[in-house]
């Protein structure tokens, strides 16, 4: 479980892949402290496994529903990504509930400086964007954000200074891909009110087959 909230910029040091799956392997400096193999990394808001160190590149198995759902296969070496190790039991909770597991992909279709704040705009589809309200919360490569508006088709959220310079959207640019992941409470509620649509069947235990049983 992560918080959105990045430690630090990673770099790409190199990737593979082959028949859909592959690897990654990322430089970093500040999450190495007390890294160690088996533990979670979000990587981009993609929780990654670490399965080899090597001073200071980590390496993580990529599997084949990984490439599908997130931009990870679009990353080239030397590329910058964003880091979040998994959140300590004693830590602050300063974002929101992130799993890492992603949604699915959005496009920047506007960068618009906004005062002290970047407003950045994305194109989603609707399958992402019918779970998302305003003031909602929203994982963008792992960055924990509020949605400052939504429709079906398009999210905006603004981007405070600091943020920008503690993460890959700095640079991020229009046409440009980044990795979504939804509010988990949101995609509960959804289930949760889709079930309900479901008509239930109706019991067979009824008030005639307590009589035949003699339980009535």
């Amino acid at each position: 479980m992560f918080t959105g909230i990045i430690e630090e910029i990673g770099v790409v040091d190199s990737i593979s892949v082959e028949q859909s799956s592959g690897s990654l392997g990322v430089k970093a400096k500040a999450i190495l402290d007390d890294c160690r193999l088996g533990d979670s990394i979000a990587v981009n808001g993609v929780c990654l496994t670490v399965c080899r160190r090597e001073r200071q590149v980590l390496y993580f198995d990529v599997s084949p529903e990984t490439f599908r759902r997130s931009n990870l296969g679009t990353l080239q070496r030397r590329d910058q990504v964003n880091l979040e190790r998994a959140m300590a039991a004693n830590g602050r909770f300063g974002g929101h509930l992130v799993s890492g597991h992603i949604d699915g992909t959005g496009e920047i279709t506007s960068r618009v400086r906004e005062a002290n704040a970047v407003l950045f705009t994305f194109s989603t589809p609707s399958e992402i964007s019918r779970f998302m309200v305003e003031k909602g919360s929203i994982a963008v490569d792992g960055i924990s954000l509020t949605i400052t508006s939504c429709d079906r088709e398009s999210f905006s959220v603004a981007v405070v200074p600091h943020t920008l310079q503690q993460t890959i959207l700095e640079h991020k640019q229009p046409g440009q891909t980044v990795n979504l992941e939804i509010d988990q409470v949101a995609k509960y509620i959804y289930a949760f009110m889709q079930a309900e649509k479901v008509p239930r069947e109706e019991s067979s235990i009824n008030e005639n087959f307590l009589k035949k049983h003699g339980f009535a």
